[in-house]
C-alpha cells in the first residue's frame, strides 16, 4: 500500500508548515505501507506559501508541491489525485495536524474493514478534533461537538485511487464554498462504497478563537454554502439531500424561529457575543453565532433556488 496525501491550500502558511511537519514525522510497518508522498496543491495562494514550501524542500522529502490559479478545493484535489502516484489516497486539509500514527491508523482500518466486508469496496474515515490551540493543537480533547455524521468529508479520509476514478473526481463547478466532497460522496455511495469509521486515525483542525471580526466572512460562506448546495441538489434531487442542505420547511421554520426571523443576527448579538469572548468562552459565543449563521444558510439556499429556477419548487 502506497499513499498519497493530498492537500489543497490556500493561503494558509502557518498551520500548513504544522501540517506538513506532523506528516514527515509519520512512524508505521514497512511491510504494510510500502512508502507515502505528500502532494500539495497550492490554489493561487497570495501570500508566501509557494516561497516558504521551495525553501524548506530539503526538510520536506514527502511533499510534492503543484501550483493552480484560484479555482476552489474540488479542481485543487483533482489536480493532486491526476499527480499522486499511489494506489491510496487520503486527503485532509491544510490546516489538519495529524499524529504519528496517522497512516499506520488508516493502513489498519483499509485492511481490517476488507476482511470483515470480504471486499474492497469502502472507504476509511479518521476522527477530526476542532482546536483554536495553535501551539500545541494535538493537546485538545475529543468534544461532542467535533462528531460528525457525514458519510464522506475530504477533512480526513482514505480512499483506493481506482474508485474515486470510477466515481468521477470531485465536480469543479463547486467553485465557491461546501459540498463538493458530499457530492461526491453519493456517487460513491451508489457504486457501493461502504464508510468504515477510523477514530484511530485523528486530525486536529485547528481554527482561530472566534472573534467577532470573523463574522463578516462566515456570513458570506453560508451564502456560498446555500448557493452550491443548490447545485447539489440539482445534481442529486432527493429528500436526503435536501436535508443536508438545508432547503426543507422544517429548517425554514427552524432558524427562523431560533432568530426571531432574522432579529437575532450579528449585530443585535454583537455585545453577548463579545461579552462571551472577553470571559474566555470563545467557543460558547461561536455556537449561539450559529444560530443566525443558519439563518443566513437557509435564507441563502432559497434565494440561489429561485434564482436558478429550475427543479422541484416545493418548500
Amino acid at each position: 500500500m502506497f499513499f498519497s496525501v493530498v492537500i489543497p491550500t490556500y493561503n494558509r502558511k502557518p498551520i500548513l508548515a504544522k501540517c506538513l511537519r506532523a506528516l514527515e514525522d509519520q512512524k508505521f510497518d514497512q511491510g504494510q505501507i510500502s512508502g507515502y508522498e505528500v502532494v500539495v496543491v497550492d490554489d493561487g495562494s497570495t501570500d508566501t506559501t509557494v516561497e516558504w514550501l521551495q525553501a524548506h524542500a530539503n526538510q520536506l522529502p514527502h511533499v510534492r508541491l503543484f501550483q493552480q490559479n484560484h479555482q476552489g478545493p474540488a479542481a485543487a484535489r483533482n489536480l493532486g489525485v491526476e499527480k499522486a502516484q499511489g494506489d491510496t489516497i487520503i486527503f485532509i486539509d491544510s490546516d489538519l495536524v495529524v499524529t504519528k500514527r496517522f497512516l499506520q491508523s488508516h493502513a489498519d482500518g483499509l485492511q481490517q474493514g476488507a476482511r470483515s466486508l470480504g471486499h474492497d469496496l469502502l472507504f476509511t474515515y479518521g476522527r477530526v478534533i476542532n482546536t483554536c490551540n495553535f501551539d500545541n493543537p494535538t493537546s485538545e480533547p475529543f468534544k461532542v461537538t467535533d462528531f460528525s455524521a457525514a458519510y464522506f468529508a475530504t477533512g480526513n479520509v482514505a480512499i483506493a485511487r481506482t474508485w474515486l476514478e470510477q466515481a468521477g473526481l470531485f465536480d469543479t463547478r463547486f467553485q465557491l464554498y461546501g459540498w463538493e466532497d458530499l457530492e461526491l460522496g453519493v456517487r460513491l455511495k451508489k457504486l457501493g462504497l461502504k464508510l468504515i469509521k477510523c477514530p484511530d486515525a485523528v486530525g486536529y483542525h485547528w481554527h482561530p478563537p472566534f472573534a467577532l471580526n470573523q463574522l463578516p466572512k462566515m456570513i458570506d460562506r453560508e451564502i456560498q454554502r446555500g448557493k452550491m448546495g443548490v447545485l447539489f441538489y440539482q445534481k442529486h434531487p432527493t429528500w436526503n439531500v435536501r436535508m443536508m442542505i438545508q432547503m426543507t420547511w422544517l429548517h425554514r421554520l427552524l432558524w427562523g424561529i431560533l432568530s426571531v426571523g432574522g432579529l437575532l443576527n450579528e449585530r443585535t448579538m454583537a455585545s453577548l457575543l463579545q461579552w462571551l469572548i472577553d470571559r474566555g468562552k470563545p467557543q460558547l459565543a461561536l455556537e449561539l453565532a450559529r444560530i443566525f449563521l443558519n439563518w443566513y444558510n437557509v435564507r441563502g439556499v432559497y434565494a440561489a433556488y429561485g434564482e436558478r429556477g429550475k427543479g422541484d419548487r416545493s418548500p
